[in-house]
């Protein structure tokens, strides 16, 4: 509902057409939505520490931002000093969940993405790869792994 709100606020399309259309839409994914939960009933478990979640957005949202300047300095030199590489990246997430934010995370960051995950890491392609990226994943990793809640056994 708040999704829907915030589109029709920014729209500003208030035609009787349009307001159909998005309470139909709404509704056939509700609808879509509990149909499959009642099937399956498979659901996330979020044991993410808040605080230390916001923390991890502010640091990833400042490297997101140097990496994008390096890409755009390696798009815009005329000679484009491009060094791909594919290599591996070891993780240490406990949940889905958090192995799911660190390869997103490691995909939303301009010249990376997981290419492939496997069981205890991931593989991953830079487009301007160094020798620091090892270790600046390798910190992006236990950033993540800190934001998660230890389940006691």
């Amino acid at each position: 509902m708040i999704l829907a709100a915030m589109w029709l606020l920014m729209s500003g399309l208030y035609k009787p057409l349009i307001l159909g259309f998005g309470a139909a839409s709404v509704l056939l994914v509700v609808f879509v939505l509990r149909r499959m939960d009642a099937i399956d009933g498979d659901r996330v478990q979020l044991r993410l520490k808040p605080l230390a979640s916001l923390g991890y957005l502010i640091w990833l949202l400042k490297e997101i931002a140097k990496s994008n300047w390096v890409v755009t300095k390696i798009i815009l030199k005329p000679s484009m000093p491009i060094r791909q590489h594919l290599f591996v990246v070891p993780l240490t997430q406990e949940s889905d969940l958090g192995q799911t934010i660190f390869a997103n995370s490691i995909t939303l960051t301009p010249g990376t993405i997981t290419v492939e995950t496997e069981p205890g890491h991931f593989l991953v392609h830079a487009l301007a790869y160094s020798d620091g990226d090892d270790d600046g994943l390798a910190d992006m990793d236990r950033r993540v792994s800190a934001i998660e809640k230890r389940v006691a056994a």
